[in-house]
């Protein structure tokens, strides 16, 4: 009798134990849910019936300097599935093929980016158009749902595509402008939160909570949109013709510092960026300030400058060229080894003579002669506040004393054996043509806040060189186009003034490339009171590769359309005879 009374109460204590251990269980799961990980759960709950969109502000317009928009946005719908429900794979399947002729995505591409994503929302499709958004509202499916967007266009296609840049997905720039300028174009971005139904629908009646989104600001550059497609018609066609590699053009007021056209060759497609690969993602650098280059023949007007600006010599000075100039045991001759014999300083610049300037830097000495060089900007960044720029390289005895040598400032003299962006050789010409007043580079005109509008005024970097002198230079660079044949530059009813280079190709790690060229102009108009100043830059045209046949008849094509367009009167009488 005893035994059966401790069977029972074993077996009832047993079972009190076994209860008290499941409930245990049963309470630590509840505590795990509730407490431990009760963000989690409730998050995904949440989830589940209500959700947070981040809201983006419209993003500012590029617009060019007479309001024409470069790039803009216009609202659009990005196309959202919930990864539950298509975790089934029959209805992802169903779903994509549904949504597929509306978006313009493949229905497998679609599944895919869905598939084992653990993200809980995610876009399949983006940039749909209102008559889009409506077709797949008319579907009903279950865990679609549409997010309202925008969508970068450019209105003028691929103009200025380097300059400008372009977005990513979100939204945000990545290149150019559009990501120099990021912050001030993309505005503030805002939160939408929002109780919805089943197929992820917003519920009329639901909570509704909005933090609003701040549109960017609008940004009215310096670009004038006709200069800049007569600049991109001007390189191509000179590319073209000559069969270079690519080139550069940049268009600058001399007064101000404002970039009126900046196009570089080979250039990129801003409307449909492909970034499949390297070679394609350094097509959007914008080579006018990234990349440098030996400018050549068209630096012996800083050392011509130089040598003005110090009283060394006058224009007319006289100067005896035997086609040989001797530096640290190293022999420099002119380009096409000519020896001249009796010359003047100007003659020096119109004949484009290594061995004469030389003379001029040997004559103002190193220290003199750096100084001018760095006066001039090369060496360091211009100041133009564009992504990427470099400063070039110039070897001088106080950065590298310790191999610097005589030879160097003598090739120096005539543009090699330094290194400069091509903006930074165009800014040396209009500080010529601004009476020796260099300005900074600028390609921002005024940001149009909402509610008020901020003007960016030119901004000088320093005098320097005296105003008699950059008025002599100017004279002498007019000298240099009278020298060259009307067949190659004449502008009709325009006084104009420059000076040709035609430097090898470096390569990487030193020396250059064999039978390969840059050819270039620089010049400014109209002579007597610029308005102008232009940089022509061939890459390894073919045949023959002096800037006078390459690029001054370019310079002469854009000048000739820019000038009336910016209603500069002629200066000089245009003579038609009529012949009958």
């Amino acid at each position: 009798m005893r035994g059966q009374k401790w069977s029972t109460k074993w077996r009832v204590w047993t079972v009190m134990a076994a209860i008290v251990a499941v409930a245990g269980v049963l309470i630590a799961r509840l505590g795990q849910l509730q407490i431990l990980n009760h963000q989690e759960y409730a998050a995904e709950a949440r989830l589940s019936h209500v959700s947070e969109d981040t809201l983006s502000g419209r993003r500012g317009a590029l617009l060019d300097r007479n309001g024409y928009p470069l790039a803009g946005s216009q609202d659009s719908f990005d196309l959202m599935v919930e990864t539950k429900a298509w975790s089934d794979s029959k209805n992802a399947t169903e779903s994509a093929a549904a949504l597929s002729p509306i978006a313009g995505v493949p229905a497998e591409q679609m599944v895919a980016s869905v598939a084992g994503n653990s993200i809980y929302e995610l876009p399949v499709a983006r940039g749909l158009n209102y008559d889009q958004a409506q077709a797949v509202r008319k579907l009903g499916l279950r865990g679609v749902r549409l997010m309202a967007s925008s969508q970068r266009v450019y209105p003028e296609g691929n103009l200025g595509a380097q300059l400008l840049g372009f977005v990513g997905q979100d939204n945000s720039g990545l290149t150019g402008l559009e990501s120099d300028l990021n912050d001030v174009l993309g505005g503030a971005k805002g939160t939408l939160t929002y109780e919805r139904d089943g197929l992820g629908n917003q519920l009329a009646v639901g909570e509704r909570q909005e933090v609003a989104a701040q549109a960017g600001a609008n940004v009215v550059l310096t670009i004038d949109r006709y200069i800049q497609r007569l600049a991109e018609t001007e390189l191509d066609k000179t590319i073209e013709k000559t069969k270079a590699t690519g080139g550069s053009v940049i268009i600058v007021q001399p007064k101000t510092g404002e970039i009126l056209a900046m196009a570089s060759r080979p250039t990129a497609d801003v409307t449909k960026p492909d970034l499949s690969d390297d070679s394609k993602l350094a097509l959007f650098r914008n080579k006018a300030v990234t990349d440098t280059y030996e400018p050549g023949s068209v630096f012996k007007l800083v050392t011509m400058a130089c040598a003005l600006d110090q009283g060394l010599v006058g224009a007319y000075t006289p100067w005896h060229d035997s086609g040989v100039f001797r530096a640290d045991n190293w022999t420099i001759r002119n380009w096409d080894y000519s020896a001249n014999g009796d010359q003047s300083v100007t003659q020096i610049l119109s004949k484009s003579l290594n061995t004469g300037a030389a003379w001029l830097s040997t004559l103002a000495g190193s220290d003199q002669f750096y100084s001018y060089v760095d006066r001039f900007g090369f060496g360091k960044a211009t100041g133009s506040g564009l992504g990427g720029e470099v400063a070039g390289q110039v070897h001088t005895p106080a950065n590298d004393p310790a191999n610097w040598r005589s030879i160097d400032m003598a090739t120096n003299s005539f543009g090699q054996g330094l290194s400069a962006t091509p903006l930074q050789v165009l800014m040396s010409a209009a500080a010529i043509a601004n009476d020796g007043v260099m300005m900074k580079p600028k390609v921002i005109k005024e940001i149009a806040y909402p509610g008020h509008v901020q003007a960016v005024a030119p901004e000088a970097a320093g005098q320097v060189i005296k105003p008699e002198t950059a008025r002599t230079l100017r004279e002498m660079m007019g000298v240099v186009v009278d020298g060259i044949s009307p067949t190659l530059l004449d502008v009709q009813g325009y006084k104009v003034g420059g000076k040709t280079g035609t430097a090898n190709l470096t390569v990487d790690g030193g020396g250059y490339k064999p039978d390969a060229y840059i050819s270039s102009f620089l010049g400014i108009a109209p002579l007597d009171n610029p308005v102008l100043a232009v940089l022509v830059k061939i890459d390894e045209p073919q045949g023959t590769p002096w800037g006078t046949v390459v690029a001054a008849p370019a310079f002469e094509h854009i000048v000739e359309g820019a000038l009336p367009y910016l209603k500069i009167p002629p200066t000089e009488t245009a003579l038609v005879s009529d012949q009958r």
